[in-house]
């Protein structure tokens, strides 16, 4: 399915959406994708997304992230 971001193909185009978009802007943003476990409500395991960003705006603090 080409929309969804939960799948890890998907994660990944997600991933470099968001950096092209900031990259474009001047801002250096981080982003991990983390796999997630099993869910039954989505008969699957998902991939998250996880950034330093804060409120979806990149956050002035350089330091990476967990």
């Amino acid at each position: 399915m080409k929309g969804d971001y939960c799948t890890r193909e998907g994660a990944e185009r997600l991933k470099q959406q968001i950096e092209a978009y900031w990259a474009e802007r001047g801002h250096d943003v981080k982003i991990n994708l983390v796999q997630g476990g099993f869910l039954a409500s989505m008969r699957s395991a998902r991939t998250d997304v996880r950034s330093n960003m804060v409120n979806g705006v990149p956050s002035r603090n350089k330091q990476d992230f967990g």
